[in-house]
C-alpha cells in the first residue's frame, strides 16, 4: 500500500507514519510544520519508503501531488488545540474545512481510500455517558469561537458522506476522544502533558474550571493500528466510528494522580475558564464514548490503562530532561 498521511509531523500522524513503515507500507507525508514537529519523524525520516513533503492541505497542487498514485489517505492535518483555536479562529476555520475539501476532492481523483480524523468535539454539549455514533450534537452558539472547530469537522464530515453518496468516494471517519502518549506537547493546551511538565518541575498543576469535568484519555499506540485497519474494512466505508478509552476520570483527579505518579511536590491550584479563554467560554461535564462499533469493525479494545498512560509521560520528560532536550511538540489529542 502507497500512503499519504497529512498532518505527518504531528503528534498522531507521526505515530502513523512509523506504525505504517514498520507494516512495510510506502508512505509520503504532507506538513506545514505550524504546530507539527519534523524532529517527531527524526528517526524515519531518510526511510528509504518515506518521501517527506512540506506544504499545507489548502494549497490544492500541494495535495495533489502528494496524493498522485496513493492507495489511501489519512487526513490527520487540522488547526488544534483550544488555544489556537482561540487566538486564530478565522484561520483554523478556514484550514480545517478548505483544508478536507482539498484532501477529498484529490482522493476522489486519484481513486483512493480515505480516512478523515474527526474529533469527539463533534458532540458539543451532549453528556451522555457511552455516546454513540449516532447521538446528536448540542452544541452552543456558532457566534462564540469556543464552538467553532466543532462546527467546522461537522462541516467535515458532511461533505465526506457527501463524497461517499454522491460521487462514490471510499471514505471513512474516526472521532477520536482524546488520544494521548509520549511525543505529545502541552504547547497548545494540551491537558496531560502540561501536567507531567509542571509536576516535574514542582510547580503548580493549573485546573482549568471547577475540575469535575470527566474525560476518557486514549493512548496512541491503541489509536493507530485502528486508523490502519479500518480503511481496510469494508462496512466501516460511509461511517463516522469512535476510538476512545472508557475509563473516565475527573481533571481535579487526573492531576492528583499526576502528583502521585510523579512524586511530586506541587500543588493543585485552580484558574476560571473565563480567565483562561475569555468571557463565554463553555464547557461540557463529561465525553465517554461508546466504542461497540470499532470494536466490531476492526476489533478495537484499548490494552493500556490511565495509570501507564501517564507512567509512560512521566518516562518520556523524564528522560528528555536527564538529556537536556526538550520533548517534540506533537499535532494534538485531536479531541
Amino acid at each position: 500500500m502507497r500512503a499519504l498521511v497529512t498532518g505527518a509531523a504531528g503528534f498522531v500522524g507521526s505515530h502513523l507514519v512509523r506504525h505504517l513503515l514498520a507494516a512495510g507500507e510506502t508512505v509520503v507525508g504532507l506538513d506545514d510544520g505550524s504546530t507539527g514537529d519534523w524532529e517527531n519523524l527524526a528517526g524515519v525520516a531518510r526511510h528509504e519508503r518515506l518521501r517527506l513533503v512540506r506544504g499545507s492541505v489548502v494549497e490544492q497542487d500541494t495535495v495533489e501531488r502528494a496524493a498522485e498514485g496513493c492507495d489511501v489517505v489519512f487526513h490527520l492535518a487540522a488547526a488544534v488545540g483550544a488555544f489556537v483555536i482561540r487566538d486564530r479562529t478565522l484561520e483554523s476555520l478556514l484550514t480545517n474545512i478548505h483544508g478536507t475539501h482539498q484532501v477529498l476532492r484529490a482522493a476522489h481523483r486519484n481513486r483512493s481510500r480515505v480516512l478523515i480524523a474527526s474529533t469527539s468535539e463533534i458532540y458539543g454539549k451532549n453528556d451522555k455517558i457511552g455516546l454513540t455514533e449516532e447521538d446528536d450534537r448540542i452544541v452552543g452558539s456558532p457566534l462564540k469561537s469556543r464552538w467553532s472547530y466543532s462546527e467546522a469537522k461537522a462541516v467535515d464530515e458532511s461533505m465526506t458522506r457527501s463524497y461517499v453518496d454522491e460521487q462514490g468516494l471510499w471514505a471513512v471517519i474516526v472521532r477520536l476522544f482524546n488520544t494521548v502518549g509520549p511525543g505529545q506537547s502541552g504547547r497548545y493546551g494540551m491537558v496531560l502533558p502540561r501536567f507531567v511538565s509542571m509536576a516535574l518541575r514542582g510547580h503548580p498543576l493549573t485546573v482549568f474550571g471547577t475540575g469535575e469535568q470527566i474525560r476518557c484519555f486514549c493512548h496512541v499506540d491503541d489509536v493507530v493500528p485502528a486508523l490502519a485497519a479500518l480503511v481496510r474494512s469494508e462496512p466501516a466505508r460511509g461511517r463516522a466510528v469512535n476510538l476512545g478509552s472508557t475509563e473516565q476520570v475527573s481533571i481535579e483527579e487526573l492531576a492528583r494522580r499526576v502528583i502521585a505518579t510523579t512524586g511530586s511536590p506541587s500543588d493543585i491550584v485552580h484558574r476560571p475558564y473565563e480567565a483562561v479563554y475569555g468571557s463565554g467560554y463553555e464547557d461540557m461535564l463529561r465525553r465517554v464514548p461508546d466504542c461497540s462499533l470499532a470494536r466490531e469493525l476492526v476489533g478495537f479494545r484499548p490494552e493500556h490503562d490511565l495509570d501507564s498512560i501517564i507512567r509512560s509521560i512521566v518516562d518520556e520528560h523524564t528522560r528528555a530532561d536527564r538529556s537536556g532536550t526538550t520533548v517534540a511538540s506533537g499535532r494534538t489529542d485531536t479531541g
